[in-house]
């Protein structure tokens, strides 16, 4: 899918902005008839933007959401506004494909959530929208490749771990240069911690979001960062949540908490939190929450060249443990019995050449006691050790396993091992876990090397570590994996200077990672 920009597609990243400033000059593409019977809105309607994201080989998703007053609950009127839509085949609409008009409802926030199928596979196509005589910027996407395409190229960018207050989102400008196919964002898209005037930008709001409305604005917020809209404007992403899209640490439904938040408490705040995500994400309709439940894990096809297996680390986990016995319980779980049983079908009967696992939190081993013995770190796959093995041991039957990660705000990029008591054990698998996108700040690399650098004798299978703030980005072919870590040297300034930290390859059926 990627390789080269092709001359358009340079053309639209070279030209964002214009076409993000110039979008209430486009064309109106209604009808004069239903152009006046358009109840006019307010300027500033699409200030949230626009996404699009859970590519199809025929078909996309298309989201935006109506905001004149995003900060202060939307800004809109108590009714239905219908929003017309548009995807075609060039910039300027000229080659029109598909159009049609959604509802944006007051009870989803006036999301508009757009499932377009009919469209040809692995082509980029440019949308917008269009509600009370106003036009949103112009977007563009990409479908997936034809189910039995086995050859090309599939550019993925890993991302995770965005706190407001920590930085700005400066990684993206350098992700938007490199064009990526695809957007994989892991977890902690937004944090709900209370404002504080330490960092250099403030959460909104006077404390810890509970309502639907002060999620509501919270996401809003996080939706005004330039660099994060012109990502979401210009490649397809897939989402999966962890815990800051609720509250810290929270597992199935036990809050970090319990003695603050009672069971009823904490379950009203799941229900608003996860309406809250589902209205600000590029997501079908199957994610569409049932009270404090959403349908989050799911599977998504690039031909035949990858299959990406999007986990839910969080809804059917036992509760965090805090100690090492209770971590090697049998008992526990991190997936849940039915959703263990779908990836583990999913990757025995995979026919792709790469199976990918998205995965919000650490798989490989993190054993932080220098010398004899094992400290883990519980938040992790570390803390459910006995079914973490057991998914390794699959791995060993499974063709070019690789699992994508987030949540630590650390580069750690390893070797699945099948036994990691034992050294000489087999590897299996490889794991990136990117860095955060401004989480933890412009990090202190020396104090972060005086702790980590003695445990590199004890955790052999990390391959690169790092502190820095930025993403992975993959260049997927049948033969190989070959991945960077891009790194900024600021996120607390609104531009950064981007570089890569690291090159490495994973090659075809050779399980491992090796730095290039």
């Amino acid at each position: 899918m990627t390789g080269a920009p092709s001359p358009d597609r340079r053309r639209f990243l070279t030209t964002g902005a214009a076409v993000l400033t110039a979008a209430a000059s486009a064309q109106l593409w209604l009808p004069a008839s239903a152009q006046a019977a358009e109840t006019p809105l307010p300027d500033g309607v699409f200030a949230l933007g626009i996404a699009s994201g859970d590519p199809l080989p025929d078909g996309i998703v298309l989201w935006t959401r109506l905001a004149p007053d995003p900060l202060n609950g939307g800004g809109m009127p108590d009714t239905v506004v219908p929003v017309a839509w548009e995807i075609a085949e060039d910039e300027r609409f000229r080659k029109s494909v598909r159009r049609g008009t959604a509802h944006a409802r007051p009870e989803y926030g006036h999301s508009v959530h757009v499932d377009v199928r009919g469209l040809r596979p692995g082509r980029t196509y440019w949308y917008r929208f269009r509600a009370g005589g106003r036009i949103s910027p112009t977007g563009r996407t990409r479908t997936a490749p034809h189910p039995h395409a086995r050859g090309g190229s599939l550019r993925v960018a890993l991302a995770s771990c965005q706190n407001w207050q920590h930085g700005y989102f400066t990684p993206y400008a350098d992700m938007l240069a490199q064009d990526p196919d695809v957007v994989l964002f892991v977890g902690d898209y937004i944090y709900e911690s209370t404002p504080s005037s330490a960092g250099p930008r403030r959460h909104e709001g006077t404390g810890e979001p509970y309502t639907l409305a002060q999620y509501r604005n919270r996401y809003a917020q996080y939706r005004s960062d330039p660099d994060l809209a012109a990502m979401h404007a210009n490649a397809p992403w897939v989402v999966t949540f962890d815990d800051h899209e609720v509250d810290n640490d929270w597992a199935g439904q036990v809050p970090q908490d319990p003695d603050k938040q009672s069971h009823d408490a904490f379950v009203a705040r799941l229900t608003a939190a996860f309406q809250a995500y589902y209205e600000h994400m590029p997501v079908r309709a199957t994610a569409i929450p049932d009270g404090p439940h959403i349908q989050m894990y799911r599977r998504l096809e690039f031909g035949r060249l990858a299959r990406l297996n999007v986990l839910d680390t969080r809804q059917f986990r036992s509760d965090q443990v805090t100690s090492q016995a209770a971590a090697e319980d049998p008992s526990l779980t991190m997936l849940g019995a039915a959703q263990k049983q779908w990836l583990l079908d999913g990757l025995h009967d995979s026919p792709a050449r790469w199976n990918l696992i998205a995965s919000q939190i650490m798989m490989a081993e993190t054993d932080i006691l220098p010398g004899e013995g094992k400290l883990w770190y519980y938040d992790a796959w570390d803390g459910y050790q006995v079914e973490r093995n057991a998914l390794l041991d699959e791995f060993a039957s499974i063709r070019n396993p690789v699992v994508l990660s987030g949540d630590r705000h650390l580069t750690m990029i390893s070797d699945l091992k099948k036994d990691f008591a034992d050294p000489s054990s087999d590897v299996v698998g490889a794991e990136f876990v990117g860095t955060s996108v401004s989480s933890n700040g412009d990090q202190d690399q020396a104090a972060f090397h005086a702790q980590f650098d003695p445990l590199r004798a004890d955790n052999p299978h990390w391959k690169v570590i790092d502190a820095h703030r930025g993403y992975h980005l993959f260049d997927i072919r049948r033969d190989g994996i070959d991945a960077r870590v891009r790194v900024v040297d600021t996120v607390v300034r609104p531009q950064a200077t981007a570089s890569t930290f690291a090159t490495l390859r994973v090659e075809a059926d050779e399980p491992g990672v090796r730095v290039v």
